[in-house]
């Protein structure tokens, strides 16, 4: 199995790390859907909020071990199929993920501690608050934090269907390389 990235290949943490944080991130922003319609008297008000606080830290550190990851690994090369403008755009998607990724944590994180109270993660320690907000400050971290996630979600819809677009009609391993370490790939691969 290959652990790390190669020039032709995502090694197991990268595709784990991708795989893992997509569907923590598609699952926060359901329950977080789901979430502002819920009352202060409903049943699920207190438990959502308090998985959608602990998921999102959880997302947090694991973007975190990603770019460190990321800059400390090789990239696997671009297919010679590509285009110029298409590796810009891809380039300019994963830079534009991490952004977002960031605003939407540390929007979520000054929402949660607003009132100046920690947060409980997962149960196991309290992630303090740096700082109280006053309701303007709270009001334009909840606009950046619901902003940057429909962001977020156009831009996840757009590289779901350039991923599919690659796979299906081009049919190259752009998806693949992402689904499963490949071993040294041949010339006729087409890597740049």
């Amino acid at each position: 199995m290959i652990i790390t990235d190669t020039k032709n290949s995502y090694g197991i943490i990268t595709i784990l790390l991708h795989w893992i944080m997509a569907v923590l991130i598609i699952g926060l922003f359901l329950l977080g859907e789901y979430m502002v319609d819920l009352s202060y008297y409903d049943a699920w008000y207190n438990s959502a909020l308090w998985w959608h606080d602990s998921v999102g830290i959880t997302i947090f550190l694991l973007l975190l071990i990603r770019i460190v990851w990321k800059l400390n690994s090789i990239k696997p090369k671009p297919l010679l199929t590509y285009k110029p403008f298409e590796i810009k755009i891809a380039k300019t998607a994963h830079v534009m993920f991490y952004i977002l990724l960031i605003i939407i944590c540390i929007s979520g994180y000054f929402i949660s501690t607003a009132k100046g109270q920690g947060i409980d993660f997962f149960g196991w320690f309290d992630v303090p608050a740096i700082m109280k907000l006053n309701e303007v400050q709270a009001n334009l971290m909840s606009q950046a934090h619901e902003i940057t996630t429909y962001i977020l979600v156009a831009l996840f819809i757009l590289h779901t269907v350039a991923a599919l677009n690659h796979h299906y009609f081009h049919k190259d391993i752009t998806l693949i390389r992402m689904l499963k370490p490949l071993k040294p790939l041949k010339p006729k691969d087409n890597l740049k």
